[in-house]
């Protein structure tokens, strides 16, 4: 009986060590989740790059992404779409964030734009990066830096 109970037990340790890292880069703002934030490396003198992240709202209201900031680049918030046979990239005003819904923002559609870099982004780098929100408020976020998104969350579009 006992070496049911101990395989149990490392059966739960091994799954949490697999569920919690993906959980690790979520960063709560009342009823906001935002959801594992990750950036594309860039190469040397590259001056632009591309962040990616989902939104949760799982409040009442709607609310609305008015704008990023980061200390080594300008932020704006774009969109891709095409338009007959181009892919056109725009910058937005602002994101809608509809009240119990995902918005997400991946490789081929919205995005956060990183203008004017500084210096190139670097696997494992980890960058602040301040969210500004209509009725939640701004919360700092870290940007992963790495090759492909690391979360089932990241590969769907919403």
């Amino acid at each position: 009986m006992k070496s049911i109970s101990t395989r149990a037990a490392a059966l739960v340790a091994l799954c949490l060590c697999c569920v919690l890292p993906a959980a690790a880069n979520d960063y709560k703002l009342g009823p906001l989740t935002i959801e594992h934030p990750w950036a594309r490396p860039t190469l040397p003198g590259q001056v632009a790059g591309g962040a990616y992240l989902g939104i949760r709202n799982a409040g009442s209201a709607g609310d609305r992404l008015l704008g990023a900031s980061m200390a080594a680049a300008r932020v704006e918030v774009h969109e891709m779409r095409m338009e007959g046979d181009v892919m056109r990239m725009r910058e937005i005003g602002s994101l809608e964030l509809p009240a119990g819904k995902t918005v997400t923002l991946a490789p081929g559609g919205l995005h956060l734009m990183l203008m004017d870099l500084k210096s190139p982004l670097k696997v494992g780098e980890k960058i602040p990066v301040k969210l500004r929100f209509e009725r939640a408020g701004e919360v700092e976020v870290l940007l992963q830096v790495e090759t492909k998104p690391a979360s089932a969350t990241d590969a769907h579009k919403h």
